[in-house]
């Protein structure tokens, strides 16, 4: 359970920066994403906050930031035109072999 509260934990994560990105792209509705952003802030930190009783903290504090880098980079990629070079994809396959090496050996 504390695995699972971990990766939503995660995912909530990386709706912060979208949230600012989204609200500097479309400045009409600049407070609608700040307050998504703001939500989703807390969200995350509450799921970390869960997680972490079971989870050791440096394992949690990883694998959160983790789900959140890498979806922010896949969400870069995807809909703001971020670079997909090789290298790049290359250091973020980096990130995911940490985060599940942290899982399978924690």
């Amino acid at each position: 359970m504390a695995w699972l509260l971990l990766i939503l934990a995660g995912i909530f994560e990386l709706g912060w920066p979208l949230g600012f990105k989204l609200a500097s792209t479309y400045p009409k509705h600049f407070y609608l994403y700040i307050t998504l952003s703001v939500i989703s802030m807390a969200l995350s930190g509450f799921g970390l906050y869960l997680a972490q009783k079971s989870i050791p903290i440096s394992t949690a504090y990883i694998v959160w930031t983790g789900i959140g880098s890498l979806g922010t980079f896949i969400i870069g990629i995807l809909f703001f035109h971020d670079s997909a070079s090789i290298l790049r994809l290359s250091f973020a396959t980096l990130i995911l072999i940490g985060i599940v090496g942290l899982k399978i050996f924690h």
